[in-house]
């Protein structure tokens, strides 16, 4: 697997694994279609700092920042469980003493990887963005 940079071209890769995470995450509210997250994410990705995972198979995942910050904005695998999130956080990581984030309440999965990344809550269920209630996780070195 290869941590790199991405580029604009990794956009409908990083839409199709978000499309297939919002597939399974029902209580989400629809979001916006394939088409327009390829298009949020050609725009979006030279613009900040946005880390993706590549195996033998193309992109396995993904990790963006807010621009100009240590806010991690999205962390999506495209198979859970398979190391990848560890190897994105890992980069995100380096170089940086402090990591902040939000997540969604319902994704208790997502919280137990946090955690284990050393991850604390310091808010709970605060207004999300989506309509859904998330939870403020902080890491420091």
């Amino acid at each position: 697997m290869t941590i790199r940079p991405a580029t604009a071209d990794d956009a409908p890769e990083c839409a199709a694994i978000v499309c297939e995470w919002l597939s399974h995450a029902t209580w989400m509210p629809s979001g916006p279609s394939r088409g327009e997250l390829e298009e949020m994410m050609r725009e979006g990705f030279p613009k900040r700092e946005v880390w993706v995972a590549e195996d033998e198979d193309g992109v396995a995942g993904y990790l963006s920042f807010a621009p100009g910050d240590e806010r991690i904005m999205g962390l999506y695998v495209r198979d859970p469980g398979s190391g990848v999130g560890k190897a994105l956080m890992d980069r995100a990581k380096e170089g940086r003493d402090h990591l902040l984030l939000r997540t969604h309440a319902p994704n208790e999965k997502a919280h137990r990887f946090y955690e284990r990344e050393g991850f604390a809550f310091t808010e709970r269920d605060v207004e999300g963005g989506e309509g859904v209630t998330e939870h403020v996780m902080e890491w420091r070195r």
